[in-house]
């Protein structure tokens, strides 16, 4: 099994060397590919990507920014590989914990796996930030009967062709949310397995925020309401 690794990248010059040296040393249980999209970063971003050499690793570039879903959709067009796995390049996910994300995978257990964040004082820098994320979940497994402990993580572990069939429009954020409200609509249960976590916060240059979790739960809401085709 080949695994494309897609990190969609945004005005990260303080961490995305160290973000790709994390991802690159891992011991993978299988092949990988690391797919870089720049998403018209506009810091030194894109002089780093451009002095790295890995034949693992592949870059794109946006001109313009364009938001996580649309990155992630160029990655996705462009990946090889049979499964894919988001890595945001934010160092706030330890790439250590992919292979436990295989695990249930190449036992034959589980074909999604999502990673579930426990937070706690040390992963987490708001009790908004953490009330939001649970907000979110919780709308979606009462709007889907569901049971799922972290819709919001970054670490989305399926085939990529089950990606691609899902047809996600969202451009920003809102993908997460739309990628598990049509997995759920599907009737694809994620199996879930625990993984660490470090937020960052404002000041270290994070972007999500409250119109994320309001626009989140409406993606929700029109994914249940939605016609079968």
């Amino acid at each position: 099994m080949k695994l494309s690794i897609l990190m969609p990248v945004y005005n990260e010059e303080e961490r995305i060397a160290d973000a790709l040296k994390q991802a690159l040393a891992v011991d993978y249980p299988c092949e990988i590919e690391l797919i870089v999209v720049d998403d018209g970063s506009r810091d030194g971003t894109s002089e780093i990507l451009g002095r790295l050499d890995d034949a693992r690793l592949r870059v794109i570039t946006h001109q313009r920014n364009a938001g996580k879903g649309a990155a992630i959709k160029t990655a996705v067009d462009s990946a090889e590989g049979e499964y894919m796995v988001i890595l945001d390049a934010d160092l706030e996910y330890d790439p250590q914990d992919i292979p436990r994300l295989l695990e249930p995978v190449l036992d034959g257990r589980a074909t999604v796996v999502y990673g579930n964040r426990t937070f706690g004082s040390h992963s987490a820098y708001s009790f908004w930030y953490v009330m939001g994320n649970k907000g979110v979940t919780m709308a979606a497994n009462v709007l889907f009967n569901s049971y799922i402990g972290d819709l919001e993580t970054c670490f989305k572990l399926m085939p990529l062709q089950l990606y691609r069939s899902l047809q996600v429009r969202s451009r920003g954020f809102g993908m997460e949310a739309e990628v598990t409200g049509k997995l759920l609509r599907k009737r694809i249960r994620p199996y879930e397995v625990p993984i660490s976590y470090r937020a960052r916060g404002r000041e270290e240059g994070k972007k999500i925020t409250w119109k994320d979790g309001v626009e989140a739960v409406w993606i929700l809401a029109r994914e249940r309401v939605r016609r079968r085709p």
